[in-house]
């Protein structure tokens, strides 16, 4: 059991933004716990930017640099003799391992020195030092990390998501100047960091029209990297979209799903984005793990594992149902 004298904590968690989102409830769970503390973040470059928006849980971050076997970004191994130097010296009380099951990084994190290291281990291979349990399987992403921390005795919280907006976002979302009201577009977004968990763009193009006859406006978003897949998109769609790829900031983007009336979209970041929004969702999982990343709250998200169910009217049924038994709160979203 982990005792309240905690002052200084890192957390492993060096993966992407729907990884990062899928772990705030743990992260307001130590903050709950432990007020005072200054809490880290080793992750990527990239999460810098996260941890400015969740400055409310996560004091500082660390960037990693990479560890062999680790898919994320490469090893340097010069920058990570002088990572490990700095995490040793920094005499952390609380290090946990929220990366995975422990494989790869479990003597990573151990050779850390804190005074206490907790995370998750292969089943029936627990470390014979730190407070590490066997990694759960059947979880949901966020329950997992809360699973955890209930063994090291921290309460959790709620697994509700959330994604703070601030004033650089609302301009951001401003001066795309879209041409239609709050509520009365859809977004869709049919990118994903790998291809092989991306819909179809046909099939993304068929359901935007089947919403679009309804008289829905359509908005297609992405990053810049993703400008191309829109564009595919946009070219199979009978209806005119709005293509905003590449046009808005991070947070741009989420306020923009937030006034939407619905997001359709791979399972990935922006997925997050709408559970943490309150936006009413269709998320299409071709990655056969919705049980570990589909949003929590089935009423205002309908998730389809693709590998199983791979019909496309069953898709044009399921958002009809979505859009008819969410109408009643969509003007009321915190």
């Amino acid at each position: 059991m982990i005792t309240s004298h905690i002052q200084r904590i890192a957390i492993l968690r060096a993966l992407q933004l729907g990884d990062l989102l899928c772990a705030v409830p743990a992260f307001r769970a130590l903050r709950a716990t432990f007020p005072n503390a200054h809490i880290t973040l080793i992750g990527l470059p990239w999460a810098s930017t996260f941890r400015q928006r969740f400055s409310h849980y996560i004091d500082e971050m660390v960037v990693f640099p990479g560890y062999p076997g680790l898919p994320e970004q490469p090893h340097d191994p010069v920058a990570f003799s002088e990572f490990m130097n700095l995490m040793r010296k920094r005499s952390y009380d609380l290090v946990l391992q929220m990366q995975g099951n422990g494989t790869l990084v479990n003597p990573l994190v151990l050779a850390m020195e804190a005074k206490y290291t907790g995370g998750f281990s292969p089943k029936g291979t627990v470390p014979e030092s730190g407070m590490f349990v066997p990694y759960p399987e059947d979880l949901h992403e966020i329950e997992r990390h809360l699973y955890l921390l209930k063994q090291l005795g921290i309460p959790a919280a709620g697994t509700h998501l959330e994604f703070p907006l601030t004033t650089a976002d609302r301009d951001s979302f401003r001066s795309l100047q879209l041409p239609c009201e709050d509520y009365q577009y859809i977004c869709v977004h049919p990118g994903s960091r790998a291809a092989w968990r991306q819909w179809p763009p046909p099939y993304f193009a068929a359901i935007a029209d089947h919403l679009a006859e309804q008289g829905w406006k359509i908005v297609l978003t992405g990053s810049n990297e993703e400008r191309e897949l829109t564009l595919a998109v946009k070219s199979y769609m009978r209806f005119p979209a709005v293509d905003t790829a590449g046009e808005l900031s991070l947070g741009g983007m989420a306020v923009l799903i937030k006034k939407s009336r619905a997001l359709v979209s791979n399972c990935t970041g922006v997925s997050h984005i709408a559970a943490a929004t309150a936006t009413p969702s269709v998320i299409i999982s071709m990655d056969g793990e919705p049980h570990r990343w589909a949003p929590l709250n089935t009423h205002l998200h309908c998730t389809t594992d693709w590998t199983r169910h791979n019909d496309f009217d069953r898709m044009l049924i399921k958002a009809d149902q979505l859009l008819a038994r969410t109408d009643d709160r969509v003007y009321h979203r915190a």
